[in-house]
């Protein structure tokens, strides 16, 4: 906790100095790599406990990737890298679990930078996470990141994810309309607080009204891994999903009541707000 403490103060010192959208930005090539250990069973029951995930059986699936949040945020908050992390808006996470860990099984973990896309409200950095247990990869997962600002000239725009070989998670993993209500579930305003003291992610946009609105949203908004966790703690046997790809639509404003919805075997899902809207967008292989 010490060095992601140290990394968010670095990124709040840097993050006023970089500016996203630069032509000539490039990414680091570091690889930073977090040696294999167990995962400490108290923040584990915290985490599975904020996001329904049940208190036994294999590691949760989305847990490899805050385990590994300290070193993405090591990276993200480097000199190097391109975009402020202040603000940052995670758009969209694919998940690729080989096999199921259990939680006394030490992880190794690695992160990289893998590349920057142009997008039509800024700039877009993908993340890659990997957690391998004695040198086999078990789990691993891409991250966009949304950097927002405008763009130099309108024509430049990038195109839709689907065209450049991988489909848009809020298209590809777009469900029906009538996938019916399972869930209604209530959201405190402190939600993001909460969830930040489990995962390490203490983004400014997730703390209070204030902070929020220094970036641009009215209210604190809900954590999309605490969305997708938690819509996925209702998804049944983990250990036989082979994949998972879900696109964070819209904001939660805390605080919120939202309903979630899925086809009867839970690999179509979606998290609706009171008018409707959509705030979360997925699909689960099974």
């Amino acid at each position: 906790m010490t060095s992601l403490t140290a990394s968010l103060a670095r990124g709040a010192l840097t993050s006023p100095f970089k500016r996203a959208g630069r032509p000539d930005a490039t990414l680091p090539p570091d690889r930073l790599t977090r040696p294999a250990a167990p995962v400490a069973p108290g923040p584990l029951a915290a985490y599975g406990r904020i996001c329904g995930f049940p208190e036994s059986g294999p590691l949760p699936l989305t847990y490899p990737h805050v385990l590994a949040f300290p070193l993405t945020m090591r990276l993200m908050t480097g000199h190097a890298f391109p975009l402020p992390v202040l603000g940052l808006v995670h758009t969209w996470i694919e998940i690729t679990p080989h096999r199921a860990p259990a939680p006394t099984e030490p992880l190794e973990l690695t992160v990289y930078a893998e590349k920057l896309t142009p997008h039509r409200r800024g700039t877009e950095v993908t993340m890659a996470t990997e957690a391998r247990v004695g040198g086999e990869l078990v789990w691993e997962s891409r991250s966009g990141y949304l950097s927002r600002h405008r763009q130099a000239t309108r024509g430049q725009e990038a195109p839709d994810r689907a065209t450049r070989g991988r489909p848009a998670p809020d298209r590809a993993t777009a469900s029906p309309d009538d996938l019916p209500a399972r869930a209604e579930w209530r959201l405190p305003g402190d939600l993001g607080r909460r969830y930040g003291a489990v995962s390490g992610d203490r983004n400014p946009i997730h703390l209070h009204p204030l902070t929020a609105r220094l970036f641009g949203f009215p209210r604190a908004i809900a954590h999309g891994m605490w969305t997708v966790a938690r819509c996925l703690a209702e998804a049944g046997d983990p250990s036989s999903i082979r994949s998972v790809r879900a696109g964070f639509r819209a904001p939660v404003l805390l605080p919120a009541t939202v309903t979630y919805a899925a086809d009867a075997a839970g690999n179509a899902f979606e998290l609706r707000g009171p008018d409707g809207r959509v705030h979360l967008v997925g699909a689960v292989e099974r």
